[in-house]
Formats: C-alpha cells, sequence, structure tokens
C-alpha cells in the first residue's frame, strides 16, 4: 500500500452511500479510515465487526441534519477500503494507523477512524500531534484506559491514553471505570478528568469542558462512554454512562469554538439482530462531521 491515498485500495463500504461525485478524494474535505481489529481487547470481543457495521448502518441515514439544517456530505466525505490488518503486533497496528493517518493529513484532509478497538486511537493520535504540536485530546470514555500495561502488554486497549499523554495533553469525560493506579497517574500527570457521576450531579459542568481545550482538538470516542440503555453493543459496558444530547451538545460547543482537526469513533461490538447501537456509532460519526464542516466554505457539487 502506498503512502499516497489514491494508492489506496477502494471501499467494500462507503460512509453515507454517497454519490461519486461526493466522495471522490479529490474534493473531499474529510477521509473516513475503518479499521477492523481488535486483538487486544477484553471481556466481549468483536470490535473487528465495527468498522463495517457503522458504514453499512450510515447508508440508512438522511444526509439533511434537522439540528443545523445542512447536509455536510455535500462538502466531500470519502472512504478508504480497510487497513489492512496484521495479527503479528498490536503496536505495528498502531504504526499502520499512524501512516495512514499521516496520508490523510498530509492530503489537506480530516481523518475520520473508525474501529476496531481503541488502542488504534494512538496512531491517529501520533499522527494528529506530529502536525499540531498544541493539540489538545478530547477522550470520551467509559474508562481511563491509563494503566501503565495490561496482560503483560503496553501496547493494549487499557493503556491507550497513557501512551497518548506522552504526545498530547488530555481532557477526559465520562469516566466511571479506573484503577487506583491510573487515578494516581492523572493526578500526577494533571489530567483534567470530569467523571460521569460529577456530570450527572452537577450539569453545568459540560460548559466547562470546551474552555480546557486548546485550539486544536482531536476527539477520541470510544462508545462505552454512553449508558448501555442506548449503547450496550460494546466489550466492556459500564452502568451510568452519558446520553445522546449530552454527548451532542458538548461536541457542538467544541466545534464552534475550537478546530476539530481530526476524531475517532470506536469500540463498536456489533449485536446480531440488534441495529439500533450500529445506526446510532453511524449517526454520531456523522453528527461530528456536521458539527466539524457547516461553518465551512462548502465546494460545489
Amino acid at each position: 500500500m502506498g503512502s499516497r491515498l489514491e494508492d489506496w485500495p477502494g471501499p467494500h463500504y462507503s460512509f453515507l452511500g454517497l454519490p461519486p461525485s461526493w466522495e471522490a478524494l479529490d474534493r473531499s474535505r474529510a477521509v473516513i479510515v475503518p479499521v477492523p481489529y481488535d486483538g487486544t481487547t477484553t471481556y466481549r470481543a468483536g470490535t473487528r465487526e465495527g468498522p463495517r457495521a457503522i458504514l453499512c448502518a450510515s447508508k440508512e441515514l438522511e444526509y439533511f441534519d434537522e439540528e443545523t439544517g445542512v447536509e455536510a456530505c455535500r462538502q466531500g466525505i470519502a472512504t478508504l477500503g480497510e487497513l489492512e490488518v496484521t495479527v503479528a503486533s498490536p503496536r505495528e497496528m498502531v504504526d499502520r494507523v499512524r501512516a495512514a493517518g499521516e496520508s490523510v493529513l498530509a492530503a489537506g484532509k480530516i481523518p475520520v477512524l473508525l474501529g476496531g478497538e481503541h488502542l488504534l486511537s494512538l496512531g491517529m493520535i501520533q499522527a494528529v500531534s506530529a502536525r499540531f504540536p498544541d493539540v489538545t485530546v478530547l477522550h470520551l470514555d467509559a474508562h481511563a484506559d491509563l494503566r501503565d500495561s495490561y496482560q503483560g502488554s503496553r501496547y493494549s486497549n487499557a493503556c491507550v491514553m497513557r501512551l497518548a499523554a506522552d504526545h498530547a495533553r488530555i481532557v477526559a469525560v465520562g469516566v466511571r471505570a479506573l484503577s487506583r493506579e491510573e487515578a494516581a497517574f492523572m493526578e500526577e500527570r494533571q489530567i483534567s478528568c470530569y467523571y460521569a457521576h460529577q456530570l450527572y450531579r452537577s450539569p453545568h459542568l459540560w460548559e466547562e469542558i470546551p474552555r480546557l481545550l486548546g485550539p486544536r482538538v482531536y476527539v477520541t470516542i470510544d462508545l462505552d462512554a454512553f449508558d448501555p440503555s442506548i449503547m450496550p453493543a460494546v466489550g466492556t459496558p459500564e452502568p451510568g454512562g452519558l446520553g445522546w444530547y449530552e454527548v451532542l451538545g458538548l461536541l457542538r460547543a467544541v466545534a464552534g469554538a475550537r478546530d476539530i482537526v481530526g476524531f475517532d469513533v470506536m469500540e463498536l461490538s456489533p449485536i446480531p439482530q440488534m441495529i439500533a447501537p450500529d445506526l446510532l456509532a453511524a449517526r454520531l460519526t456523522y453528527k461530528l462531521l456536521t458539527y466539524i464542516l457547516m461553518d465551512k466554505n462548502p465546494r460545489p457539487c
């Protein structure tokens, strides 16, 4: 696979099922990067099926967004073919994602990673932070993911944000499961964290979060940040999660106040015969793209 986007294989499934002129690489504002990998997941596996489920569900979405009154896809959303997976090493998969992110960024596009397990986000964060050293990572997750190692490996789902902390400042939202070690690391590195119980008891805290972010932001979303009542299709669900409109309000506020230079939607583990979680993940992806692109100057179709 070459380093240029033009050298990548075409997608089996394209986001939204867009007309060819709307998903052409040369006119796209954003590029979807699907990565079907779950080599270090725990409890319930299956996130390798997540990217394809999101792309399939996205074809059922309306182009028009009722909240903003725009059809953001008219600005161009390209979809790459699935990134080739290796089972040799989780670190090699991170490196492959980083290379993909570098290619998208070099082409002047916004990278959108669809996972797959959350460890993959490290590669995209590395690519974005190398290009934008002042980037802040907005991390939505039920878990802190700050362990030094897990099951004998530093390159694990449970360690992704600890590794990411070496590349960017992190603001965590929705956390409700972490170890004592992770809590100590958070205090040591002065990582801002808005626990789910704090946001529930003090809703005004949502308004503080955008002000903590730098001028450029990368958003990483582990879908278990949402409450299992609306997002059961994850490997490690935790009760007491975030709501749909709470998260959308935060994302729209961040997109309006900061430059979101990339994002990911991770950890969908599809449940057979249950399509609602797949549609939630697809709609979330398109909503955030809409918030990012709605104020940009559109290109003619």
